[in-house]
């Protein structure tokens, strides 16, 4: 069948486990949604034969899905002031289940993590430059 050139939206579905199972059910979900397949991309990796991951493509009919700029910036002010909802689980999990106080203890930066690990007693300090001695 032709069809006159329209706009098509794409679908691009991002597969970690690739084999003919998922490949299998990704293909019967998204045709049965009224997709049609337009590709497969394997990204492969240099020590095996099996592809790591696969990008399946498909497209249909229509007009492509406007982004609501407003909306999604409701949703990151909403977010930021009262965080996200899976953060707020943790929150409450943590609230819940925490026993002891754990006391704040500075990060220490990865020279002094490493100083620390080899057993030295005070890093080095950090250089702030090079200063060139003068040529006699």
């Amino acid at each position: 069948m032709i069809r006159e050139p329209g706009p098509l939206q794409y679908k691009v579905v991002e597969l970690s486990t690739v084999d003919e199972g998922a490949l299998e059910r990704t293909l019967n979900e998204w045709t049965g949604k009224g997709w049609n397949l337009d590709g497969v991309q394997f990204a492969m990796r240099e020590s095996s034969k099996r592809p790591a991951m696969a990008f399946v493509f498909f497209t249909r009919e229509g007009e492509a899905a406007r982004h609501d700029e407003d909306d999604a910036r409701q949703k990151l002010l909403r977010m930021s002031e009262g965080g996200s909802p899976t953060a707020q689980l943790a929150a409450e999990y943590t609230g819940e289940h925490a026993q002891t106080v754990v006391p704040f203890v500075h990060p220490l930066s990865a020279h002094e993590r490493l100083a620390k690990l080899a057993g030295l007693d005070e890093p080095e300090p950090t250089e702030e430059g090079l200063t060139l001695e003068p040529e006699e």
